[in-house]
């Protein structure tokens, strides 16, 4: 008779052990382009990102060689550099003036609404830098209604007909 290889069973696989619900996805992290050319950044993000937005700084970059925007890179220092950018705070949120940088870089704010996402990555050895990679815009000014009109109907004049 051969051998067959058999698989035992311990008394642990017997018991009924709830395993713990896999950690739900965390929400994206986002923010925006105001009209003003001010990258604004939630009080949520922020606390999310575990960043003092009184004492850091960013020093921003975008990729090499590239025309247009697509992303942008913030790498947080709290050294005084003069190349580097502090965020200010607005009513709910934190922002960073860019408008300049912006329009070089063909992000027509003025008409359009950017949002961005924010996805964390390694820059050097121990530091955390954050990509910025800007959405789909949206148009900054509303479309105008189309539909068939509602509410009341004018007064006809009589005195017109």
């Amino acid at each position: 008779m051969k051998e067959k290889s058999i698989r035992f069973f311990t008394p642990e696989e017997n018991t009924n052990t709830k395993t713990p619900k896999a950690a739900t996805k965390a929400t994206p992290l986002t923010g925006y382009i105001s009209a003003a050319g001010k990258l604004v950044f939630p009080a949520k993000t922020l606390d999310q990102l575990e960043l003092e937005a009184d004492t850091v700084q960013f020093r921003i970059g975008t990729q090499a060689g590239k025309r247009s925007l697509k992303s942008l890179y913030l790498v947080p220092t709290h050294d005084n550099q003069a190349d580097t950018f502090a965020l200010q705070k607005a009513a709910k949120s934190y922002t960073l003036a860019l408008g300049i940088i912006l329009v070089k870089g063909g992000v027509d704010y003025h008409q359009t609404k950017y949002s961005f996402t924010i996805e964390p990555f390694d820059f050097e050895a121990g530091v955390v830098g954050y990509e910025l990679r800007l959405a789909g815009a949206s148009p900054a000014n509303k479309i105008a209604y189309t539909g068939k009109p509602r509410g009341r109907k004018p007064k006809q004049d009589p005195i017109a007909e």
